[in-house]
């Protein structure tokens, strides 16, 4: 446990001393959760190391390239690779099948929705990438829901200041309301889905 400790103390040190390259590949690595490195970065910026709208660029594109690494492996590695090695970028079997119910279900549109979904949060890259999902839709979708994830978690990691640790009891009265829009905004997608699909079959 206190090797652990001592890695994760290791990299926050190395995300403070990287700036705001440091916030992006903190992302990038997937070793700590991404609540946990943006809450850091709100940190930075409540000390006037980092400035908060670069600060929320670099942790988008970090965001994004993560999301992209996890497609790409899915896209060319398929399940079983991510069966064996997801458990490095903190993904496991559980993730994996929920994921693929959710984009089998849903399709295409879940990459937006399901970024704010725990469980299939992360996962939803691999069926995307298994799929071989549009990679610019692939990418336009996870950006649109990167960026609001890392304003959200790097402003409430700047008004806790020194208490950026706390940012799991901080954040969750805001996170609910997210979770529900994200549900509501989900189950709309599937209607409009279903209502397409049944004029079509009407007009054939």
């Amino acid at each position: 446990m206190d090797i652990i400790s001592n890695i994760i103390s290791q990299l926050f040190e190395w995300i403070q001393h990287l700036g705001y390259i440091g916030i992006a590949l903190g992302l990038m690595v997937e070793v700590i959760p991404s609540e946990i490195v943006l809450a850091y970065g709100g940190f930075l910026v409540y000390s006037e190391q980092v400035k908060f709208i670069p600060a929320v660029i670099f942790a988008t594109v970090g965001g994004v390239l993560a999301q992209l690494f996890i497609y790409w492996i899915g896209r060319y590695g398929g399940r079983p690779v991510l069966e064996k090695y997801g458990k490095y970028i903190l993904i496991n079997k559980k993730h994996i099948d929920h994921a693929e119910a959710w984009f089998n279900k849903y399709g295409t549109g879940v990459i937006f929705t399901a970024r704010f979904i725990p469980v299939v949060r992360h996962a939803i890259s691999i069926p995307a990438g298994i799929s071989r999902m549009n990679i610019w839709r692939f990418i336009i979708l996870t950006t649109l829901a990167v960026i609001p994830w890392s304003v959200l978690f790097i402003y409430l990691g700047m008004l806790l200041g020194n208490q950026w640790e706390q940012i799991d009891e901080k954040a969750a009265p805001y996170v609910t309301p997210i979770l529900l829009a994200a549900v509501v905004l989900l189950a709309a997608y599937f209607l409009i889905k279903w209502i397409i699909s049944k004029n079509k079959k009407g007009s054939v």
